[in-house]
């Protein structure tokens, strides 16, 4: 059945790509119509699969197979029944859900799921169409940014009904209450109350408005096995709610579910402010060429229709998952301190909010993907992320490294949203407050800060082991075991807080603050504190220097090292890759270590995944490199800047062939696509170019790889960037013809493997000449 699916994709692709015009003119291919959602759908967690949404949208509409825990949840394409459609999938959150039925009530409420099939179904971005078979039901669902739009077509027209559920488990966490009200035949309102989670402790509620084009006859409300109809309304747990419509109507249902975290009334004027009207069929095309203008901000050509698809598809995946938490009015809901409040992001001339305010997972490895991608073709979307973190950190006091409903999180280690913030002012986009944000990632990289926690660590400052940092130079491992928090692995934290030191150091220097200048740059050398020459890796101290015995730099056991082990960790110095290579012997010497590394890592396919049943965890989990995780996502390019980029060439394009390459709903990310980060990095990778340093410099460095593509077009927002466009022309490219023969920009000849930002901005052409062989020369 599930192959089935697929090969009908293909067939759909394949017919669209041979529509020729009355002309005789081929259809030109859409970068929408490539986007295939069903990806690693098998494998989905929570908030990775999307369908019915927008852009970053507050609401992400779609159905869900299984509803217990953050991994394993949503919707899976390996389950054969639909239990509701949930208009949020976010980082420990959900909204509402949602069922179309035929029955009665007290024969639906604990027993309303239903089989569907795979055949039947269709999915695009911002299109979701299902045929729940229980029923006969037909149902389909787009959306705007923060309205769920649904449209259910029913075979059997008596007992037509919705089902409304206001408790249970749904994703991440529990709906443990719920509350709706009848405002009018065809207007329902209320909330469900997300329960406290280990991540984000406080009961977050999700608001929801609904429209219907048609009138309820009844509103059926139940708590536990208490049924009551005519009902104007419940609140309380164990509940739930029934829509029940006259039986006879021909007309499909049209709801309009208005989604707020601020209240029922903000969730009443998205309504008003995005979908004014009842044409269904007008929201989804909108929706489609909504996504298709964000897609084609990068256009690329050749390579296989299947390369293309999907690229697309982790483009796709790049602009979403860490999703708009403001109303259309710009309110939003601050749940920094202990009180929720309402407040107001401040409006532009026009009266618009200016920028949106968003929940997002931990920002841990968006240094090497999203502050790349988003400044350079969607730099609104860098400058909105700034001046959300920004006001989280007038609300709360800390600038967040993964908020969830105007919760802090405290998810992971680190001060990982310093890089992106950092790489954001470099590349000019630099319509947010600096001052403000200097202040604030400074306070975050000091003794109560962000720093000074370990993962969601949410009553305490200690078990980010700032303090041993600042007085020893490095964090012990271990260190305050009985400090309840996660990823307290404290030479993985030694190496991502030292490299965060040095992106706040290029920040205060840009700014002219020299003392803090030096003493940031002083700290980012605390790496080499870890650095153990008789081994030739990063090994772990304790709180009395005494290194850690046993030890194995590649076992990977979460002990000592953040979701990595020593191999990969070692490689975790992108601000001073010159100092690595002393302490190794030589740029030489290091290149040659690294591709060795490589070498030990193809054999897994460069993912800590099992390939074969009889393989063991602690065999897949001791690789030298893992692509399907954040810690070493950079090291293809390393060589770049050791002088042999022909192995950066060759290992980027063994690594997209492995890891990133194919379609099927059983493959994708080979481990956690993490809102963004992983599809963007594909998407970096594909075209070639690549900041292994965050881009955390004045004009900054982007290396070039190997791209995949035979031409790639950058469209410029010109509201940041004086140039139209920069393309990429890759020459005699194939999968053979990998290795960069020479460099032009511009009609001249360049002898070297990277851009400066202000190159790439202003416009223009590059032309790779590629070949099968190797140009050493070329460094």
């Amino acid at each position: 059945m599930k192959n089935s699916f697929f090969n009908k994709f293909a067939i759909v692709l394949l017919v669209t790509f041979s529509i020729f015009s009355n002309n005789g003119i081929k259809a030109q291919e859409k970068p929408v119509d490539l986007v295939y959602p069903h990806l690693d759908a098998a494998n989905s967690r929570w908030f990775f699969f999307s369908s019915a949404c927008r852009p970053f949208g507050l609401v992400n509409l779609s159905p869900d197979n299984e509803l217990g825990g953050a991994w394993g949840s949503g919707y899976r394409y390996n389950t054969e029944e639909i239990k509701g459609f949930s208009h949020v999938h976010a980082w420990q959150l959900s909204a509402l859900s949602v069922m179309p039925v035929n029955g009665a009530a007290k024969d639906l409420k604990d027993n309303y799921y239903s089989a569907f099939s795979y055949d039947k179904e269709i999915v695009a971005p911002g299109y979701h169409k299902v045929e729940l078979d229980r029923f006969g039901i037909t149902a389909e669902l787009t959306s705007t940014t923060r309205v769920g739009f649904h449209k259910y077509t029913f075979s059997n027209k008596k007992q037509k009904s919705i089902l409304v559920k206001l408790s249970g488990p749904n994703g991440p966490c529990e709906i443990n209450s719920g509350e709706i009200k009848k405002i009018s035949s065809r207007k329902f309102s209320g909330y469900v109350m997300n329960a406290p989670t280990r991540r984000r402790p406080k009961e977050t509620p999700v608001f929801f408005y609904i429209e219907l084009n048609e009138a309820v006859e009844d509103l059926v409300t139940w708590n536990d096995e208490n049924i009551t109809e005519k009902s104007k309304g419940y609140k309380g747990t164990n509940g739930g709610a029934m829509l029940i419509f006259k039986d006879n109507l021909d007309k499909p249902v049209l709801m309009k579910v208005g989604i707020s975290y601020s209240n029922e009334e903000e969730a009443r004027n998205n309504i008003k402010a995005e979908l004014s009207h009842w044409d269904f069929e007008q929201i989804v095309t909108e929706s489609k060429e909504e996504w298709n203008n964000w897609l084609s901000k990068i256009e690329v050509k050749g390579a296989t229709k299947t390369d293309r698809v999907r690229f697309y598809t982790d483009l796709w995946h790049g602009l979403q998952g860490r999703r708009i938490i403001s109303d259309a009015s710009g309110t939003y809901c601050d749940f920094t301190g202990e009180e929720r409040q309402i407040k107001q992001i401040p409006l532009d001339k026009s009266g618009k909010p200016k920028f949106n305010h968003h929940n997002f997972d931990a920002c841990w490895g968006a240094q090497w993907t999203i502050s790349t991608l988003w400044p350079l073709a969607y730099p609104k979307v860098a400058s909105d992320f700034c001046n959300s973190m920004l006001n989280y950190y007038k609300d709360g006091g800390l600038i967040p490294r993964g908020p969830s409903g105007g919760n802090y999180t405290y998810v992971m280690v680190g001060a990982s949203s310093t890089p992106f913030v950092v790489s954001t002012w470099m590349k000019g986009i630099q319509d947010f407050d600096i001052n403000l944000a200097y202040e604030g990632l400074k306070k975050n990289h000091m003794p109560g800060g962000i720093m000074a926690k370990g993962g969601y660590e949410h009553q305490t400052s200690e078990g980010g082991g700032i303090e041993p940092y600042i007085e020893l130079g490095y964090v012990p491992h271990p260190y305050k075991p009985r400090i309840q928090a996660f990823h307290k692995d404290g030479a993985g934290m030694t190496m991502e807080y030292a490299f965060q030191d040095w992106t706040l150091a290029q920040l205060a220097k840009s700014l002219n603050k020299t003392d803090d200048y030096n003493y940031f740059l002083k700290r980012s050398s605390n790496w080499k504190n870890l650095f153990d020459t008789s081994y030739g890796f990063i090994r772990p101290k304790d709180i009395d220097g005494n290194w850690r015995t046993p030890y194995d730099p590649y076992e990977y056991n979460n002990d000592g090292f953040v979701e990595s082990n020593a191999a990969q960790m070692t490689w975790f110095v992108p601000q001073d890759y010159t100092g690595l290579a002393k302490l190794m012997g030589g740029k030489e010497a290091m290149a040659s270590k690294l591709d060795n590394e490589f070498a030990k890592a193809q054999k897994q396919g460069f993912t800590s995944g099992k390939k074969h049943a009889d393989e063991t965890i602690e065999q897949v989990r001791n690789i030298p490199i893992n692509y399907g995780n954040q810690p070493s996502m950079q090291t293809a390019f390393i060589f770049n800047d050791i002088d042999a980029a022909w192995l950066t060439q060759k290992w980027s394009r063994a690594v997209v062939d492995s890891v990133y390459s194919g379609v099927s709903p059983s493959i994708g990310f080979s481990g956690d696509e993490d809102q963004g980060l992983m599809g963007s990095l594909s998407v970096l990778m594909k075209i070639g170019l690549f900041q292994l340093d965050a881009g955390a410099t004045e004009n900054p460095k982007y290396q070039i790889g190997s791209p995949i593509f035979n031409e790639i077009t950058i469209s410029l927002d010109d509201t940041y960037y004086s140039g139209k466009t920069f393309k990429i022309i890759a020459e005699n490219n194939s999968k053979e013809n990998m290795y960069v023969q020479s460099v032009k920009l511009n009609g001249k000849v360049l002898n070297r493997v990277y851009l400066r930002h202000d190159e790439i901005v202003s416009g223009g052409e590059l032309i790779l000449e590629m070949g099968s062989e190797p140009n050493k020369e070329l460094k």
